[in-house]
C-alpha cells in the first residue's frame, strides 16, 4: 500500500511538472483516515524552502462527478487565503491547474483519529482537553459569523484538525459563504457536500440550502457546533434524535459523556428554531462567564483555556498574574498533552525569557521541564539556543537558575557552543560578590569539563581556581579541591605534576576540617597521576603531617591515604635491585661492600646509632692495606705529580670520610688528590702531556683525563640547573598561585615548566684563597641561566670552595651530595695575610636581595675572584724563579 501510494504522489507530482509548474513542497504519504470523507485528500509533505514538514489538501477532477465539484475546490482555495486567524488552518501556498488543486497549509492532522486516540485517557484529562478544543472551535465561528458576517455551512468533525502544538484549527471552507456575496456557493452547491443532509439544520433539511440565505449568519453553524459537541464527547454513537424530525430536545439520557456544565448550553444549540437558537458568539460568552449562573463558566474554568489566555498576554500581564500562571504550569504540567507543552507553552515561555526580567529565573526550570519531551533534533534549535543566550543576563537569579538545572541540558551541549558562548560568560561566576554564584559556578565545571579545549582546561580555568582556593567561604575551598582531584585525570601531563600536588597540599593546611578530608582524597583519588618518585619525594611527605591532626576525622583519613601510596612505593620498591652499583666494584669513595651482619633491618634507635658507627669503622679499617697504614701518603713531590707541595696531610678519620666523598661527589673530569706537605686536597686537572705522571701514595678516584675538558662547565652549568629546579616551588611555597601577582598568569600549564635560578641552591660556603699548580688553568665558569632572577645574562658564576675545619662545619649546601665547587681548600703561605682575610670575609647570601643587589654581588665576587687566581700566577711565577 504505501507503495501504491508513494507511486500515486511521485504520479501526481510529475502531471504537476509537466504542466510547466514548479511545486513548492515535496508530497509524502497519503492520510488514509481522511481519504473519501471530505472532496479532499490529504498528504504529508515538506517545504521545498527550508525542509519543514507541511501538510497538502489535493483536489483533482479526473471524474466527471469531481468536476463538478471543482467550484467547492476553488471557494475553499479563496476563503482560505482570505481568512487569516490564529483559530482558523494556517494557508501557505496553492498550485492549480485545469483538473488539479494542491493546499499548502501548516502541518495538520485530522481531529477524527485524535478523538479516539483520546479514549485511552483519563477522564478528567480527556474532558479538559476536549472542552479546551471547542472553546478554540467556537471562537473562530464567532470571528466568522460575526465579524466576517459569513456562514461556514460544514461544522462537523471532518472540518477540524490537530496543529503541532496540539490546538484545534477550522478548515472545511468548501462552502463559506456570505450572503451578500453574488459568488456565494453554499447557497446554490451546498447539498453536494459528502453527508450534507446528515449533519444539516432542520431549516436546511426542510427548505434546502436557500432557506439559510434569509438567517441570521451563525443560524446553520451553531446547529452544526451542537452535533459536534455531541460526537466530540460520543464519538461512538450516532445522530443524537433531536437531530431527527420531529426534533425532540434532548434529555438527560442521551447526555452520554458530555459534561453537565456544558449540557443546558448544547440543548439551546440543537434548538430546532433558528431564530430562538443559541448562537456560536453567545456560546462562547457563556462559556467564558462566570457570572452568568448555572451552566456557565465551563470554558473559563478549564486549566489549558486559562493557560492560553495567560500565555497569549504574557508580556503584558503583571506579576501576580505571571507568578499565578507559572504556578499553574508548574502544577499541571504532567496533566497537559505533550504536542501542547512543546509547541504551544513551550514558545510562549521561551518568548518571554528573551525579555528577561525577574520571572526569568522561576520560567527556566519550566522550559527545561516541558523540553524534555521535544524531539532531540529539535532541541538545539528550540532550547539551548535561548539557554545560551540567557549566559550573558547579569540577572544573578536566571544565572543561578541556568546552574542549578545544568545538569538536565549540558549533555546536549556541543563544544563549539561551550568553549565560544558558555565559557566567557560562565567563568565570570567565579568572581561574582555573592558567594552562591560562585560555589555554584565551581560546581558546574565537571558537568562541562570534557567540552573544554587545552588552553581553557590547563590554563585559564586552572587560575581560577587557584583563587577559589583562598576564598573566604570554607564551602568553596572544599568544592574546589575536590573539583580538582576530579578534573586531575585529564589534565595536560606537565599541568598534573605542576598543579595536583600543591593544590592538594594547600587544602591540608586549610582550617576547615573537611577541606582537609577533602585534600586526603583528592590525592587518593589521583593515584594513578604520580609516579612512584613523586609519591615517595612529594605526595607522602606533604600527608605525613596530617596523622597527627587535631581532627579524629582528618588523622583516619590520613592513615588510610598513607596506606595507600606506601603499599604502591612498597610495591616498586619490590622490584628494584638491591644496590645500582655492579658487584665487582668497589663502593665509591673506597668503600667495601657492607658485610652480612649490616644489611639485617634495625628495629630501635640504639640499634640505628650502633650500625652507623660500625658502617664508619669498617669501612677505614678496610680501606687501606696494612703496608700502606706505614707509609706517608705521597713518596715524593716534584713533576711525578701535578700538584702543589703545599697542601696538610689528612687528619685521622675525619680526613678520611672527607676524602670517600669527595670521590663519590666528583665528576669524572675532576681528580682530587692529596699532597704529602699541606695535605689539604685540592683538585687537579690532568692533562695529555701529563698523562704519564702516577702518584706514589693513594689516589682517591685517580683516572686519566682526556685532552678536551670544555666538559666541565657544560656538567657545572647542568647541576647548577638541577638543584635550581629542585629548589624552586613551582606554585611558590607550595602554594597554587599568588592571587595578588599579575605575573603569575600559569601561562606555563600548557607547556614543560622552565627553572629559574634561585641563589639559595647554589650550594657556597667560605670563600678561600686557591692555590693553582703550574699546569692547570683556572676551572671554567659556571654559567648562570638565561632566567636568572639576577638579570645578568651573561653573568657567569666560579665554584666557590667551602672549608673542611670543625669552625665551618655549619655551613651546609643544599644538595643531596657534596658538588665541585664547595671542596675545602687552606691558604697558600705565599698569599700572606690576603688569603687568611678572604677566608674571614663570610660569603654574603643573596636571599631576599633585590635584583640590582644580587647583580652587585656577583660583580664584587667576580672581582674577588680575579684578584686571586692574579695572585696564585704571580706566586707560580716566583716559584719558578727560585728553583732556578
Amino acid at each position: 500500500m504505501d507503495y501504491l501510494r508513494t507511486l500515486g504522489s511521485a504520479a501526481v507530482s510529475s502531471l504537476v511538472q509537466k504542466s510547466g509548474l514548479t511545486l513548492p513542497f515535496s508530497l509524502g504519504s497519503k492520510v488514509t483516515s481522511f481519504e473519501n470523507r471530505t472532496i479532499w485528500s490529504l498528504y504529508d509533505g515538506t517545504k521545498r524552502e527550508d525542509g519543514s514538514s507541511v501538510s497538502v489538501f489535493e483536489f483533482e477532477a479526473n471524474t466527471p462527478a469531481k468536476k463538478n465539484l471543482l467550484p467547492l475546490a476553488k471557494n475553499a482555495v479563496r476563503k482560505l487565503r482570505t481568512v487569516r486567524h490564529p483559530d482558523v488552518l494556517k494557508f501557505m501556498e496553492v498550485v492549480e491547474t485545469d483538473t488539479t488543486i494542491h493546499i499548502m497549509t501548516e502541518h495538520v492532522r485530522p481531529l477524527g483519529p485524535a478523538i479516539n486516540e483520546w479514549q485511552t485517557k483519563g477522564a478528567l484529562e480527556r474532558e479538559a482537553w476536549l472542552v479546551w478544543g471547542l472553546h478554540r472551535i467556537s471562537v473562530s465561528l464567532a470571528f466568522l459569523n460575526e465579524s466576517a458576517a459569513s456562514t461556514h455551512g460544514n461544522v462537523r468533525v471532518d472540518s477540524i484538525f490537530i496543529s503541532s502544538s496540539g490546538e484545534w484549527k477550522l478548515g472545511g471552507f468548501d462552502v463559506l459563504s456570505n450572503p451578500k456575496d453574488d459568488a456565494a456557493v453554499l447557497y446554490n452547491l451546498g447539498s453536494m457536500l459528502p453527508d450534507a443532509s446528515t449533519y444539516s439544520s432542520p431549516e436546511v433539511k426542510k427548505g434546502g440550502f436557500s432557506a439559510l440565505k434569509e438567517l441570521p449568519p451563525a443560524a446553520a453553524d451553531a446547529y452544526g457546533l451542537g452535533l459536534l459537541i455531541h460526537f466530540a464527547f460520543n464519538a461512538n454513537q450516532g445522530l443524537p434524535t433531536t437531530a431527527q424530525s420531529p426534533h425532540p430536545p434532548p434529555t438527560a439520557a442521551s447526555r452520554g459523556s458530555i459534561p453537565t456544565m456544558i449540557f443546558p448550553a448544547y440543548k439551546k444549540l440543537l434548538n430546532p428554531n433558528p431564530k430562538a437558537r443559541l448562537s456560536p458568539a453567545h456560546f462562547l460568552e457563556l462559556g467564558m462567564s462566570q457570572t452568568a449562573g448555572e451552566g456557565s463558566g465551563f470554558f473559563a474554568s478549564n486549566r489549558l483555556v486559562k493557560v492560553c489566555a495567560g500565555l497569549d498576554g504574557f508580556n503584558v500581564a503583571s506579576e501576580g498574574e505571571k507568578a499565578s500562571l507559572l504556578k499553574t504550569l508548574k502544577e499541571s504540567a504532567s496533566s497537559f498533552p505533550t504536542e501542547f507543552t512543546s509547541y504551544r507553552v513551550l514558545p510562549a515561555l521561551i518568548s518571554a525569557l528573551d525579555f528577561g526580567g525577574a520571572s526569568a529565573a522561576t520560567i527556566l526550570p519550566l522550559v527545561l521541564q516541558f523540553g524534555k519531551n521535544m524531539p532531540p533534533e529539535d532541541y538545539p534549535n528550540v532550547i539551548l539556543t535561548h539557554l545560551v543566550k540567557l549566559y550573558t543576563s547579569p540577572d544573578r537569579g536566571t544565572r543561578m537558575a541556568l546552574l542549578d538545572h545544568l545538569p538536565e541540558y549540558a549533555d546536549k551541549l556541543d563544544k563549539k557552543t561551550v568553549v565560544d558562548k558558555i565559557w566567557p560568560n560562565l567563568q565570570t561566576g567565579f568572581t561574582d560578590t555573592v558567594a552562591l554564584i560562585r560555589e555554584a559556578t565551581v560546581k558546574s565545571i565537571i558537568l562541562l569539563s570534557d567540552k573544554f579545549n587545552e588552553r581553557i582546561m590547563n590554563n585559564d580555568l586552572l587560575r581560577h581556581l587557584a583563587r577559589m582556593q583562598a576564598d573566604p567561604e570554607a564551602s568553596i575551598r572544599t568544592n574546589t579541591c575536590i573539583l580538582i582531584g576530579r578534573l586531575g585525570p585529564s589534565l595536560g601531563y606537565n599541568t598534573k605534576r605542576k598543579v595536583l600536588v600543591p593544590a592538594f597540599a594547600r587544602a591540608l593546611k586549610d582550617p576547615f576540617v573537611h577541606a582537609r578530608v577533602a585534600g586526603l582524597m583528592a590525592f587518593m583519588a589521583t593515584i594513578e597521576c604520580f609516579d612512584v618518585e613523586e609519591m615517595a619525594t612529594k605526595v607522602i611527605p606533604n600527608i605525613a603531617f596530617t596523622m597527627i591532626d587535631k581532627e579524629k576525622l582528618v588523622r583516619d583519613q590520613a592513615f588510610k591515604a598513607m596506606e595507600l601510596f606506601m603499599k604502591k612505593v612498597e610495591e616498586h620498591a619490590a622490584t628494584m635491585p638491591e644496590t645500582a652499583a655492579p658487584e665487582t666494584e668497589l663502593i665509591p669513595g673506597g668503600m667495601l661492600p657492607l658485610n652480612a651482619s649490616s644489611n639485617t633491618l634495625v628495629n630501635n634507635a640504639a640499634g640505628a646509632a650502633g650500625a652507623l658507627a660500625g658502617w664508619a669503622i669498617s669501612s677505614i679499617g678496610k680501606k687501606l692495606a696494612a703496608g700502606d697504614l706505614q707509609t706517608t701518603m705521597a713518596s715524593a713531590a716534584g713533576a711525578a705529580i701535578d700538584r702543589p707541595t703545599s697542601a696538610p696531610v689528612p687528619m685521622g678519620v675525619n680526613g678520611a670520610l672527607s676524602g670517600s666523598l669527595l670521590a663519590a661527589a666528583v665528576p669524572p673530569p675532576l681528580t682530587p688528590t692529596f699532597s704529602s706537605p699541606s695535605g689539604v686536597p685540592t683538585r687537579s686537572l690532568t692533562t695529555a702531556s701529563s698523562a704519564t705522571s702516577r702518584s706514589k701514595g693513594m689516589q682517591l678516584g685517580a683516572t686519566k683525563v682526556p685532552s678536551n675538558i670544555s666538559s666541565i662547565p657544560d656538567w657545572a652549568e647542568e647541576a647548577a640547573a638541577e638543584v635550581e629546579t629542585q629548589g624552586a616551588s613551582p606554585w611558590g611555597n607550595d602554594d597554587l598561585m599568588d592571587v595578588n601577582a599579575d605575573e603569575d598568569d600559569w601561562s606555563a600549564f600548557e607547556t614543560a615548566p622552565v627553572p629559574s635560578v634561585q641563589d639559595s641552591g647554589l650550594g657556597f660556603g667560605t670563600i678561600g684563597s686557591i692555590s693553582i699548580a703550574d699546569p692547570w688553568t683556572a676551572p671554567a665558569p659556571v654559567k648562570a641561566h638565561s632566567s636568572s632572577e639576577w638579570g645578568s645574562p651573561q653573568a657567569t658564576l666560579a665554584p666557590k670552595p667551602s672549608r673542611t675545619s670543625s669552625s665551618r662545619v655549619g655551613v651546609s649546601s643544599p644538595l643531596a651530595s657534596p658538588r665541585p665547587s664547595s671542596i675545602a681548600r687552606s691558604p697558600t703561605p705565599s698569599d700572606g695575610g690576603k688569603g687568611e682575610a678572604a677566608s674571614a670575609a663570610p660569603a654574603h647570601s643573596t636571599a631576599g636581595m633585590s635584583k640590582e643587589d644580587k647583580a652587585a654581588e656577583m660583580a664584587r665576587r667576580k672581582e674577588e675572584r680575579r684578584l686571586r687566581i692574579a695572585a696564585l700566577k704571580e706566586q707560580k711565577k716566583h716559584a719558578g724563579e727560585s728553583k732556578v
